[in-house]
């Protein structure tokens, strides 16, 4: 793509970055991209609250792909310091998401000016990745009609050579929720315990319980890691005896078929668990990614999509630990997530002085364009 336009896509990119909005609430960012979209003479359609989608319809039959970017930003406070640093407090974009928008916004002009022949490509610009809702919500907007034959996207990963593609075949990313337990005892006074029912035995087994049931080994197919994220107990008056305290998890299996076995076995001892300690529960989650599962021949368009761009590459042997909501869709359609390196010294995902490498914005463009093509061609 002419260098011109990569510095428009940059200009957009930073844009975005100043003007980051949480998930679920991206509505200027969702009129910045139809906007901008607007300009390289394309039409974005409002989808899934905060989503836009594009629809490039040869009028002929054959496959139908879906390309997909996210969106949305996170409530980290930034601590850079350059000219497109986020204007809001408390609120940047720390995963790249502006990135995958500026990348999929360059693949809109590529399939604007270069028009397909058969099938359709369809681009998801999805929100609310981070909380794990934004793909649920486009599944269920009645615009979304269609059956994909293949669904692909892409994540830049901090920590490898910039612009180096990693992929997988198997799950990419694992299965992941999270799990807040609320414990209801009774509460007395400080001099008098035994009259009331504190939650500080019940918690601190069932810290154990997570301990025992994690199975941190990745070479394993039972991988299980069991992270505590929150615990509370009582208040600070100390002439009282707590008598309700919470407790939250977060859960990581490979596969969403152990995470559905280890959710089991964690339920039946938390109800044992407060039963000896005479405790209520209330249990709910929050979260849920499942686990994004690559097909072999959509890590072959990757693979494909490699050689025919030049770039280096590298076969990951175990997924990443962190949750992606893409695995809703490759749980439904064919499909597969592929990386690209952000630069061994680029700051990590989800940490205040990260921003997204405009390096490679060309090269997530030169691969979404190419698995398209060979794609939608064979």
């Amino acid at each position: 793509m002419e260098k011109i336009m990569i510095n428009d896509l940059i200009d957009f990119r930073r844009e975005l970055h100043m003007h980051p909005e949480v998930s679920g609430n991206e509505f200027q960012t969702q009129g910045r991209i139809i906007s901008f979209l607007k300009t390289l003479g394309i039409e974005g359609k409002e989808i899934g609250g905060t989503g836009v989608f594009v629809v490039f319809d040869s009028g002929n039959e054959g496959k139908t792909i879906m390309l997909r970017s996210d969106h949305d930003a996170l409530p980290i406070q930034e601590i850079n310091s350059f000219e497109h640093q986020s204007i809001y407090d408390g609120v940047s974009h720390k995963c790249g998401h502006d990135g995958h928008t500026a990348i999929m916004c360059g693949v809109a002009k590529h399939f604007n000016e270069n028009p397909i022949e058969r099938g359709k490509i369809i681009l998801m610009f999805q929100p609310a990745e981070e909380n794990g809702e934004g793909a649920k919500a486009i599944l269920v907007d009645e615009q979304f009609e269609f059956q994909p034959d293949l669904v692909f996207a892409l994540h830049n990963l901090p920590g490898y050579p910039l612009n180096k593609v990693v992929y997988k075949e198997g799950n990419f990313t694992p299965a992941v929720k999270s799990i807040i337990v609320k414990l209801d005892g009774k509460t007395a006074h400080a001099a008098e315990p035994e009259l009331g029912i504190n939650p500080a035995a019940t918690i601190s087994e069932l810290i154990a319980m997570f301990d025992e049931v994690s199975q941190p080994d990745l070479e394993r197919d039972d991988f299980a890691l069991t992270t505590p994220i929150y615990i509370h107990m009582g208040e600070l008056s100390y002439g009282v005896s707590a008598g309700h305290g919470e407790i939250h998890y977060t859960l990581r299996t490979w596969s969403s078929e152990v995470m559905n076995e280890l959710t089991e076995r964690i339920l039946n001892r938390i109800d044992d668990i407060a039963a000896k300690h005479q405790i209520s529960t209330s249990i709910s989650w929050t979260e849920e990614f499942d686990s994004n599962k690559n097909d072999p021949k959509a890590v072959d368009y990757v693979s494909q999509a490699i050689s025919a761009n030049s770039l280096d590459s590298e076969m990951r042997e175990w997924p990443f630990k962190w949750g992606e909501d893409f695995g809703l869709f490759t749980q439904r359609f064919p499909g597969a997530m592929f990386g690209i390196g952000s630069g061994e010294n680029c700051p990590a995902l989800h940490n205040p002085d990260y921003d997204f490498p405009d390096e490679i914005i060309g090269t997530g463009i030169k691969m979404f364009t190419s698995i398209a093509q060979k794609a939608i061609n064979e």
